[in-house]
C-alpha cells in the first residue's frame, strides 16, 4: 500500500521556524506532482504549496509566499515545507498529497499538526 508519512510538525511562537518532512512508500515521487495542504478547526483543506515533477514548478499560496518553500528529494522519495517567519494564522493540520492527473492517482498522508503561538 502506498503511504505518505509526515513529520516535523510542533509547537512555535510566532516569527519561528519549522521544516515538515514527508516521506513516501510503494511509489516514485518523480512521477507525481507533490504538494502541501492544511486545514485549521472550522475551515476547509486549502493548497499552501506544490511542486511538480519538474522540481523547478512550483505553487504557493499567495499569504506564504517568501515565507515558505517547497523543495523535493526524488531519490529520497521525500518532500520538505520549510516554513520561516511562522504566524498564529498558520496554524492548522499540514498534509501532503502526491497526485498524478494521467493515472488518475493521489494520495494523502495522516497531517501534522502546527501550532504557531506565544
Amino acid at each position: 500500500q502506498v503511504q505518505l508519512v509526515e513529520s516535523g510538525g510542533g509547537l512555535v511562537q510566532p516569527g519561528g521556524s519549522l521544516r515538515l518532512s514527508c516521506v513516501a512508500s510503494r511509489i516514485s515521487i518523480s512521477m507525481y506532482t507533490m504538494g502541501w495542504y492544511r486545514q485549521a478547526p472550522g475551515k476547509q483543506r486549502e493548497l499552501v504549496a506544490n511542486a511538480a515533477t519538474s522540481s523547478a514548478i512550483t505553487n504557493y499560496k499567495d499569504s506564504v509566499k517568501g515565507r515558505f518553500t517547497i523543495s523535493r528529494d526524488n531519490a529520497k522519495n521525500t518532500v520538505y515545507l520549510q516554513m520561516n517567519s511562522l504566524k498564529p494564522e498558520d496554524t492548522a493540520v499540514y498534509y501532503c498529497n502526491a497526485g498524478n492527473a494521467y493515472l488518475a492517482q493521489n494520495y494523502w498522508g495522516q497531517g501534522t499538526q502546527v501550532t504557531v503561538s506565544s
